[in-house]
């Protein structure tokens, strides 16, 4: 076959049930037509980005459905949810791979495509970050407060390992893997157009920057300083070495 056969194939497949029932038709549709790209990578370009906001709408729908969990102190569903949450965000983070098989000349010719957008507008993301307020307030109201319970005493003086530890474990998780995204997202950006060029300054890069060093639960990431503190006041910052050996 010849090459506008070919992309007569890609862009408009043969629809049988299976592609009816995903709407293909209208996924396919959704990139540039493949003659008005302007490079070949600018289509790999569209649909990592496509799928990536398709994955953050299923996370989103996922942690409004564990507030609801929260609020009936249903853990299991809480776990099972999550599990699939912080499955959907190493997908995340293993897909900007696919990115870095672009040159950066490439790159820029897709910038121009873009006009004044970046990732910090991507609605997906924007929607994830409006969630975590929501998820320590009902964690704090479901878990901790009815319980008459603090964070220090889920992971040191009553730890048991139980369901509001599992829960609370649950939720560093999610924010550690969305502050990974944010680094891998940081690095990729480094590799593809790099992060010292003045067109930058001020812009989406220093926003980005900023973001990869915030945390959502950081009362959950504090304990683990208090208690490493409260250790070493108990045994000794500096202890003697069990080798012998000075």
């Amino acid at each position: 076959m010849q090459r506008k056969e070919y992309f007569d194939i890609i862009e408009q497949p043969e629809m049988l049930d299976y592609g009816v029932y995903l709407q293909c038709d209208k996924l396919l549709a959704c990139q540039k037509p493949l003659n008005d790209l302007c490079t070949a990578d600018e289509l790999q370009f569209q649909i990592v980005h496509q799928v990536e906001e398709l994955w953050m709408k299923l996370m989103a729908f996922s942690l409004v459905e564990i507030l609801d969990y929260m609020k009936a102190k249903q853990s299991h569903r809480i776990l099972t949810l999550f599990k699939r949450v912080h499955a959907l965000q190493r997908m995340m983070i293993e897909q900007l791979d696919v990115l870095e098989t672009m040159s950066p000349k490439e790159y820029q010719q897709i910038r121009l495509q873009l006009g004044n957008g970046s990732g910090q507008e991507s609605p997906g993301f924007r929607l994830l970050l409006k969630i975590p307020p929501d998820l320590w307030e009902h964690f704090e109201t479901y878990y901790l407060d009815e319980g008459a319970l603090s964070v220090q005493q889920i992971y040191d003086d009553e730890y048991s390992h139980d369901e509001r530890y599992a829960v609370a474990e649950a939720l560093i998780e999610f924010d550690e893997l969305f502050q990974r995204f944010r680094w891998r997202h940081l690095f990729l950006i480094n590799r593809s157009i790099g992060i010292s060029a003045k067109s930058l300054k001020g812009r989406p890069v220093d926003l980005l920057k900023r973001g990869a060093s915030q945390q959502f639960f950081p009362e959950l990431w504090n304990v683990r300083s208090e208690m490493t503190d409260s250790w070493g006041s108990e045994h000794g910052v500096k202890r003697s070495s069990i080798s012998g050996k000075s």
